[in-house]
């Protein structure tokens, strides 16, 4: 049997970190891309008072936000600047109550066509052992001119 073929990223964290911000400018200063290897991303999203809801808790809303910013992540670490790369289905799931403290979400692409991409993005609690969320992804990425 033949080994899987291992697809090697072709941009680094601090060069898909730069774009980001350079074409969402209202996500500055609330994420870290810590890593980006073979069909995953690992990013890190800062927590304050402005994504917290009654209780304590972070927002849903803020939980979706990471987990569809670090699948796009993940399929900019592998197609390359793509701006126009968009989701087109998503569904999180709310496993535990997230402490308030800096999330942690990992992507994977578990299919990467020419056109689309699919995959999950699991976010735990910094500290945390149990994920906090877990979400299914697809994107459309656009087709080549």
């Amino acid at each position: 049997m033949n080994a899987p073929i291992v697809r090697q990223p072709v941009m680094t964290p601090d060069e898909a970190f730069i774009f980001l911000e350079s074409v969402f400018h209202q996500i500055r200063g609330k994420f870290e891309i810590e890593e980006i290897t073979s069909m995953r991303s690992r990013m890190r999203m800062k927590i304050g008072d402005g994504q917290l809801r009654p209780g304590g808790t972070v927002s849903g809303p803020t939980m979706f936000e990471l987990a569809d910013c670090a699948f796009y992540v993940a399929i900019m670490g592998m197609i390359g600047k793509e701006a126009l790369t968009v989701t087109t289905n998503a569904t999180i799931n709310f496993l535990n109550k997230p402490a308030p403290v800096d999330l942690i979400c990992e992507a994977r692409i578990l299919k990467l066509g020419k056109l689309l991409a699919t995959g999950d993005a699991t976010i735990w609690s910094e500290g945390q052992d149990a994920p906090v969320a877990h979400a299914t992804m697809t994107y459309a990425i656009p087709p080549k001119r």
